[in-house]
């Protein structure tokens, strides 16, 4: 029930999806995508403001930008902020992206090059990709905003990001535009709520919300569908809206 009430064409205009949903071209989705699923945290009606904000700076076109932005193009996103991530964080995750979107037209090229022969896959993937993003000169506090399994971060950002450019299904909330990473390999992007949801009824039973909580739920979303069971996502978050309201 849960499942159908938020994996549905509603769903996309009160959630962050709606701002790579502004896009019709691969590349400004996967930016946009990217840019936003980074900011996602806290509530959702301020994340879609300030990617909403961010995603004009950028002049609604944030591939162009990225790739033909000059320095001075850049000063107008020195004042970006949204909670910890500032304008030197972004400016620094804007000149990785533009790195490596000159070697591969795709970002999933990045994740694809550390899954190859990794047993834990996607997790090796996201550390590669963040590897990959850390080669561009970098304070040392932005590293936090790209997150990586190997210091059994959870990850629900980029997990979350993942989803939106892998999943696809009938209902057309996340963009199915990666084809080369399989659904089956996809991991919960759990948090707070998704947790709490997942350990009520049984499907979690580790306390802290990291990797190795990650994958706990992700194998126990398997036995219900294995080729699809990040999809299991909109219902925890749909219990955990439930929860919210009538507490």
């Amino acid at each position: 029930m849960h499942y159908a009430l938020h994996n549905c064409k509603d769903f996309i205009n009160s959630d962050p999806i709606q701002i790579p949903h502004r896009y019709k071209q691969r590349t400004d989705i996967e930016v946009s995508g990217f840019l936003t699923a980074l900011i996602s945290w806290g509530r959702r009606d301020m994340i879609i403001k300030s990617a909403g904000d961010l995603m004009q700076r950028m002049d609604n076109a944030p591939y162009s930008f990225l790739m033909e932005a000059k320095p001075k193009d850049f000063e107008k996103l020195k004042a970006f902020k949204y909670r910890t991530l500032n304008g030197r964080d972004l400016i620094f995750i804007l000149h990785a992206l533009k790195k490596m979107y000159r070697s591969s037209n795709s970002l999933e090229e990045y994740f694809l090059k550390g899954m190859v022969g990794q047993t834990e896959e996607l997790g090796a993937g996201i550390h590669f990709f963040r590897n990959e993003m850390l080669k561009v000169s970098h304070e040392k506090r932005s590293e936090k905003h790209i997150s990586t399994p190997v210091r059994n971060s959870a990850c629900k950002k980029i997990c979350m990001f993942l989803r939106w450019m892998v999943r696809k299904d009938a209902e057309g909330v996340d963009f199915g535009l990666w084809t080369k990473i399989s659904p089956s390999a996809l991991c919960l992007p759990l948090d707070v709520h998704a947790g709490a949801t997942a350990r009520k009824i049984g499907l979690l039973k580790r306390k802290q919300n990291d990797w190795k909580a990650v994958l706990e739920i992700t194998e126990a979303l398997r036995d219900f569908d294995d080729k699809d069971p990040v999809r299991f996502d909109y219902a925890l978050f749909g219990m955990g809206i439930r929860k919210s309201q009538t507490q």
